[in-house]
């Protein structure tokens, strides 16, 4: 396994911080766990991809990197003619396996470094972990593969508060000195619960994390789990260990998990300086969120609603209007910037409501998030006790009745502050009505009262 090359370290272009800086505050000082897939530090990119880890350094978010080694364990041994128990880390590692994987892993701990210090970074490889044995599962003798026992958290947490990055491979010695070969999204994942990580980012030679051959950019740690449990084979075998420690992750604290495919130059910047990435992300808490628009709100809606009339989605509104109105509007919010908005309009009868001004924003068209909006305030009006949900379209009313629960209605069947605007000739607009029902639920506490 030779590693000679000496690719050219590409200078941080000046516009590529216009993006960037405005993160900046949001996550300096935070930790973050970086696990590069030993086949990534082989890539070409691998130089791009430091440069990258250099620019996060440089603006003040302590990283702790650690590193895989399956694909070139299996390719290693396939050109010495070794036969290896297991590559990926996740079986036994009989004797000449772990022979093996010290050799390798320590090639490419050294490349690693090797780059991080082209890019002005300081970085040291403690023993700062204490492996044990994984002893039998179901019946099988893992040998020398071995999980975290500990981890010394003060020595990590001196080298990052002293500018200095430490890399970690996937071999770690027990307390008698005995190395243990770990898996590396195990070891990334108990780093990150240690350290109380903001992000778990996970670079592989994949797209991402991809469920039944579609790629996922935002997925819920709910909806991972589920898959987990109920169809694990959903999930591409190559990232399905990763999603797997996600989600443990997640669930114990750390808010999001990346998965990014770090053949895309700029891809990690990207996927942390920008508001949509490029790569899959698992979130707990929701990463978008819709809540009851402000007054503080009016300008952004405004710009948005702007898109919407130049697409002939919407009709033009004043910056007035819409700030007499602002408590009906519900406003669907990714990194504090509002995407997509909507409104909820109570009418004269006391029983109904319409849905109206629904507009997301083309960047993020195509993405539920219409219907999340829709969804949101038509349940909205069902726990007000509200007997119907109105809404009037131009361009979506089959999505409305197909997907949506709507039906189309005349226009003389409805009250008259919509019938007035379903006149306007140059809109021809659709009339589409959702009844609703209570709850089980509500309907129980109802006969409870009577």
């Amino acid at each position: 396994m030779a590693f000679s090359d000496r690719s050219a370290v590409r200078e941080l272009q000046p516009a590529d911080l216009r993006g960037i800086l405005k993160y900046v505050p949001q996550w300096r000082g935070h930790v973050f766990i970086v696990a590069i897939d030993g086949a990534v530090i082989e890539d070409d990119n691998l130089h791009h991809l430091v440069m990258e880890l250099a620019v996060m350094h440089n603006l003040g978010i302590r990283l702790i990197v650690t590193h895989g080694l399956g694909d070139p364990l299996r390719r290693e041994a396939a050109e010495q003619g070794v036969q290896i128990s297991d590559f990926r880390g996740e079986g036994p590692t009989d004797d000449a396996t772990l022979d093996l994987a010290v050799e390798v892993a320590g090639l490419l701990t050294h490349r690693l470094m090797r780059g991080l210090t082209q890019n002005g970074l300081r970085c040291a490889t403690p023993n700062a972990v204490r492996a044990t044995e994984r002893g039998m599962i179901k019946g099988v003798d893992q040998i020398n593969s071995g999980k975290v026992d500990r981890i010394d958290r003060q020595m990590l947490r001196t080298l990052i508060d002293n500018d200095i990055v430490p890399v970690l491979s996937p071999i770690a010695f027990d307390r008698d000195g005995w190395p243990y070969r770990l898996n590396s999204d195990h070891l990334a994942s108990a780093l990150a619960l240690e350290f109380q990580a903001s992000k778990l980012i996970f670079l592989t030679l994949n797209q991402g994390l991809t469920v039944r051959g579609e790629f996922q950019l935002n997925v819920s740690v709910q909806e991972v789990r589920k898959l987990l449990d109920e169809d694990p084979s959903a999930i591409d075998e190559a990232v399905r260990s990763k999603a797997m420690h996600a989600v443990k992750t997640i669930e114990a604290g750390t808010p999001r998990a990346h998965l990014i495919d770090a053949r895309i130059p700029d891809g990690l910047l990207t996927e942390i300086f920008s508001k949509v990435g490029i790569g899959s992300m698992i979130h707990a808490n929701p990463y978008a969120q819709i809540r009851v628009a402000t007054s503080s709100d009016v300008d952004s809606i405004h710009r948005l609603t702007l898109v919407g009339v130049k697409e002939e989605s919407l009709r033009p509104r004043s910056r007035d209007e819409l700030e007499d109105h602002v408590e009906q509007y519900r406003v669907y919010e990714i990194d504090e910037s509002i995407i997509g908005c909507c409104r909820l309009i109570p009418l004269e009868d006391g029983q109904s409501a319409e849905i109206a001004s629904v507009f997301v924003h083309p960047i993020y068209q195509g993405r539920n998030i219409g219907r999340s909006m829709v969804e949101y305030a038509t349940e909205e009006a069902r726990k007000a006790g509200l007997a119907r949900v109105y809404a009037l379209s131009t361009q979506t009313s089959a999505y409305f009745t197909k997907v949506l629960g709507f039906a189309e209605t005349e226009p003389e069947e409805v009250l008259e502050s919509l019938r007035s605007r379903t006149a306007d000739t140059t809109r021809r607009s659709r009339v589409l009505v959702k009844h609703l029902t209570k709850s089980n639920s509500e309907k129980k506490r109802e006969s409870e009262t009577l």
